[in-house]
Formats: structure tokens, C-alpha cells, sequence
């Protein structure tokens, strides 16, 4: 990870730094509620892409006896260790999910494990092509991790103007994307970064939330894990 690339690295930790506790935060405590209702049965769980850990809790990762951290970040590996002191973190930072060791690798590299992509997904990976090499990397995470637990948030798009509703929102199947954001901005032009990940296990329910990353930038996030 770059040290100064906006979505990690450097930039990213001072942000956190600034706006965990405020801006933050109403995202953060949807993001608890989410986690606290993924029940997967497997005490071994493999963090991929956590960062610092900012939007995870003591009490989740308490869940698990066993913690793998698929992170390349290592000031994030150094941050998530310094802020749950009492959980024991192994690492494997070589894994790489856009290369040979795709999704189907990833289950058979961690047979006993459940996996949480933590805002990952919709993140522009080393080597990815910003659409088609993407696409078609992210139609195979779930026959990659066909009868595996996983769960995902991610950014979907992102937006300078303000929602107009941001409350929660739940969907039982994905619908295009325009849809979606037309429940959070009502009319008029809105202009998007899309994040290319709309449409993961599209009969898969859903749900989303917007999260404030800076005072003038909103993040369409969606919340998925498998059935």
C-alpha cells in the first residue's frame, strides 16, 4: 500500500486520527450492528484489508480464538496491534487475492476460517484494470467461497454532494445501482465515483449506509455476507 495513497497508508491513519471518534463515528456504530448480527460458527476468523482496525470492536473480535490478518499495510498491522492489545494477531501479508491466489485459493488456504473483507472490495487493488479485470475478479467471490462464511463492506460509490436520507437501508437481492443511490440523493445531478462492485451475489440480501469519509465526501457502503 502506498504511504500516501488517499484509501490507505498515511493519509488514511491521519484521517481516522481526526475523525474516528466524530465524524466517523454514526457510521462506525451501524458498522457494530452490522457485525454483531454475522453469527458465522467458526472460531478462526481471517481479516482481510482491516487497516488500523478502526471500525472493528473488542467486542467482536472476542468472538474468535484464532485471528489471521491478511493486511500489507504495516503501520495498519502496527496500529490494529496497538489498539486491541489483547488479542493475539497472526499475520500473512504475501497473500495476494488479485493474482493466482484468487478467492478459491483463499478457502483452501484457511479451511477452518470464516472471512470478513473489511471495505476492501471496492478498493483499486495493484494490477486491477478499473472495469473489466474487476468485474470479473469479483464475480468470483462467491463460487470462490461457495459454502464458506464470509461477510463484506464495501464502498459502492462516492459522492461531494450531501444524501438527502441517511438512514439505513435493506434490499433482499441487488438492484441496479442507479436504484440505490436514488433512495439516498433525491433528484437533481449528482455526480459519483463508482466503486465497480454494484452486483456481488446479486440474490444475496443486502444492506447499506452512508459513510461521511471527509466533511464534503460520502461513501455509499453496502453490507453482505453469504447465506
Amino acid at each position: 500500500m502506498p504511504w500516501f495513497h488517499p484509501s490507505g497508508g498515511l493519509i488514511y491513519h491521519l484521517r481516522a486520527w481526526r475523525y474516528s471518534q466524530g465524524l466517523w463515528r454514526p457510521f462506525h456504530q451501524q458498522l457494530h450492528r452490522w457485525l454483531q448480527g454475522w453469527q458465522p460458527p467458526e472460531q478462526h476468523l481471517v481479516l482481510l484489508g482491516p487497516s488500523g482496525g478502526y471500525a472493528l470492536s473488542p467486542a467482536f473480535l472476542g468472538r474468535f480464538t484464532r485471528i489471521t490478518l491478511v493486511e500489507p499495510d504495516s503501520l495498519a498491522r502496527y496500529i490494529l496491534r496497538r489498539r486491541f492489545p489483547h488479542v493475539r494477531f497472526e499475520t500473512d501479508s504475501t497473500y495476494d487475492l488479485t493474482g493466482n491466489q484468487g478467492f478459491a485459493a483463499l478457502g483452501q488456504r484457511f479451511p477452518d476460517a470464516a472471512f470478513l473483507f473489511c471495505n476492501l472490495l471496492g478498493q483499486q487493488l495493484q494490477g486491477q484494470d478499473r472495469n473489466q479485470d474487476r468485474a470479473a475478479w469479483l464475480s468470483r467471490l462467491e463460487p470462490g467461497l461457495s459454502g464458506r462464511h464470509w461477510a463484506s463492506w464495501h464502498d459502492l460509490a462516492s459522492a461531494h454532494r450531501p444524501p438527502d436520507e441517511m438512514s439505513p437501508y435493506s434490499l433482499e437481492a441487488a438492484v441496479a445501482l442507479e436504484d440505490v443511490l436514488g433512495h439516498f440523493w433525491h433528484g437533481g445531478v449528482l455526480n459519483i465515483n463508482d466503486h465497480t462492485c454494484a452486483g456481488i451475489a446479486p440474490r444475496v440480501p443486502r444492506k447499506y449506509a452512508i459513510w461521511p469519509l471527509l466533511p464534503s465526501q460520502y461513501h455509499l457502503v453496502e453490507w453482505l455476507e453469504s447465506p
